[in-house]
């Protein structure tokens, strides 16, 4: 190879690419483009003419099939450049700490500590090189580890003819954070019958379950009067909507839930005395969870508007994304290839959900059925986030043996 995974990776994460919501442009911020064009030189560079970024900010490239077989499917592994809006990407200095003997990572001079304690996977990370931040940023192993463990494993299947394969397809993609991901997607140029994600945590975990999402907007009309003639009378909406989230039970919040609970979470509530609105995301594993969730916030309403005679509500929901197990389940050889790949490179498989969204949930609806493989960073979206040179290199095998498996089956 001539540059190795962990090379790849710090070039690729000094470069800003954070998405912004607020955004109504594709891709939401420019600057993705600039990691869009490195990637496009990466991919040229090491043998894939047909590499290019297009005007939405993907990026696409084939690896030729070698092998005389002709039902291989043709497969795509995906991963996403941008990162999160949720702290800073601005001017990322990663830090490599060779040889981890354990115990608790300082991270420079920010005060900030990786801990044990909270993080107990670093047990299993004794002697690796592990990558964090210096605690000022975000590092953007979420997904950039993705993004140069599948070039790296291009340039393998690339470099070794005795790694037999059909065509293989990638792609990298802007706004996977902000949930926009896959929405300019071309599904037709692309041409691939399977996906796989490479957006994961922990080393040999394969995800094929996400949550299914819903928002949920509130809308509440109160009843306005001047405060000086209000006696009886006022009913403001600005305390109705406080009231309403205040009755939300901890048991059904994202604090209070983990593994296979769904939870209710109010992101944004504005308003005045006349008129207020709350903003909810609802997540669950099952379309009875969602409805349920859906329905016990419309119970609170109605109980705390019993108050309120003369106020009103409107509830509406919008769905953002469904649980791709429903698709993946039809198609048992994706989840089951990958699982074979993991223990070809050296590791136990562990089917996981997730307890969001990733594009594949989104591509398995369109019609690309995507489960998700680990990348093997951690504590994603914050200044704590690290992963290990040692687990980029498990993801970049897996996926050597995965193209491999599909060509042997075919």
């Amino acid at each position: 190879m001539t540059d190795t995974v962990l090379d790849r990776f710090l070039r690729y994460v000094v470069i800003d690419t954070q998405s912004d919501g607020n955004s109504f442009n594709q891709p939401s911020t420019a600057k993705q483009k600039d990691l869009g064009r490195v990637l496009v030189e990466d991919l040229q560079a090491i043998g894939l003419s047909d590499a290019h970024l297009d005007e939405h900010g993907y990026v696409y490239a084939t690896i030729p099939a070698n092998t005389d077989k002709a039902d291989v499917p043709v497969i795509c592994f995906c991963a996403h450049m941008d990162t999160a809006p949720d702290f800073t990407g601005t001017d990322v200095r990663p830090k490599l700490h060779r040889n981890y003997a354990g115990g608790d990572i300082t991270l420079g001079n920010s005060g900030r500590i990786i801990r044990v304690a909270d993080h107990p996977e670093l047990a299993n990370q004794i002697g690796n090189d592990i990558v964090t931040t210096d605690g000022t940023t975000l590092l953007g192993a979420d997904d950039k580890a993705g993004v140069a463990e599948i070039i790296t494993a291009a340039e393998i299947l690339l470099g070794d003819t005795s790694l037999r394969h059909g065509q293989i397809r990638l792609l990298f993609t802007p706004d996977e954070e902000i949930g926009r991901g896959v929405d300019k997607v071309d599904l037709e140029k692309l041409g691939a019958r399977f996906a796989y994600t490479l957006d994961g945590e922990t080393a040999g975990t394969i995800e094929d379950e996400t949550f299914s999402a819903d928002g949920l907007t509130l809308e509440i009309t109160g009843v306005a009067i001047h405060p000086g003639f209000a006696k009886d009378r006022m009913e403001n909406a600005i305390k109705i909507a406080s009231a309403i989230v205040a009755r939300l039970p901890r048991a059904v919040s994202p604090e209070g839930t983990d593994g296979r609970d769904g939870f209710v979470h109010p992101v944004d509530i504005s308003g005045s005395m006349d008129s207020a609105t709350i903003q909810f995301i609802v997540r669950d594993f099952t379309e009875a969870g969602l409805a349920g969730k859906h329905q016990m916030v419309e119970d609170i309403t109605r109980e705390v508007l019993a108050d309120f005679p003369g106020s009103s509500f409107t509830a509406t929901r919008k769905e953002q994304y469904r649980n791709m197990k429903v698709v993946l389940d039809r198609h048992p050889e994706i989840v089951d290839n990958a699982q074979e790949a993991v223990r070809r490179a050296g590791m136990t498989p562990v089917r996981g959900s997730i307890r969001g969204g990733t594009d594949g949930s989104r591509l398995s609806f369109m019609g690309l059925p995507c489960p998700n493989i680990f990348a093997g960073g951690h504590a994603f979206h914050s200044p704590l986030e690290w992963i290990s040179r040692q687990d980029m290199d498990k993801a970049v095998r897996t996926i050597v043996e995965l193209a491999q498996i599909w060509e042997e089956r075919a």
